[in-house]
């Protein structure tokens, strides 16, 4: 998606509070970057801001599905929602989850592409479903339940709604691309930015 200029700029700490701002500095000390155009764009709405970063901390990283399963789906959210944000930085937490550049490139394919394991498979299913239909059919949940826990299965839903509106804030606010490091980031990096997300 092509974006103009943002339609709401970031903010620094004057604009978005103090508290806001170090978090900001801590989560882009996390990504090896500055503080990042989604939360010092989002800590404009100050009250708002770190209640959604605790819900949203609550998916991913704190989640119960493993790591790979999420990044898959949440890449497959980037892909069918046009977000390049999302998707520059879950394609470096994607490497960091352990998924290969070739696998994350196949998401872009879908479902149906070759290379994939029958629970990856179904996981792109799902975010395909919900993206064009807002429901999953009874087909694809009952492959589904052999796989997932009830937890897993709930959060499987609020993880893809969550990057679902959440590229369609970034989309529609036009939030820029932050300058990200080559490669995924660091162990102590990853480490940090959980932290900070607590």
């Amino acid at each position: 998606m092509d974006l103009g200029d943002p339609r709401i700029p970031p903010g620094g700490p004057a604009e978005i509070g103090r508290v806001n701002h170090t978090i900001a500095r801590l989560i882009g000390a996390a990504t090896g970057g500055g503080p990042p155009n989604i939360f010092t764009t989002l800590g404009r709405h100050r009250r708002l801001f770190r209640r959604w970063l605790r819900f949203a901390s609550g998916l991913m990283p704190g989640g119960t599905l493993p790591r790979q399963d999420s990044e898959l789906l949440i890449l497959r959210v980037a892909h069918n929602t046009g977000c390049d944000y999302e998707w520059h930085h879950h394609e470096r937490l994607g490497a960091a989850a352990g998924l290969s550049r070739e696998r994350i490139e196949l998401v872009r394919h879908g479902p149906t592409a070759d290379g994939w394991t029958e629970r990856q498979a179904l996981l792109l299913r799902a975010a395909d479903e919900l993206h064009a239909d807002r429901v999953l059919t009874s087909e694809l949940w009952d492959e589904l339940r052999p796989l997932l826990r009830d937890e897993q299965l709930i959060e499987l839903c609020l993880l893809v709604g969550h990057y679902e509106m959440l590229a369609m804030t970034l989309n529609s606010l036009q939030v820029q691309p932050d300058r990200l490091p080559e490669g995924p980031p660091s162990r102590v990096s990853r480490l940090l930015q959980r932290a900070a997300s607590r």
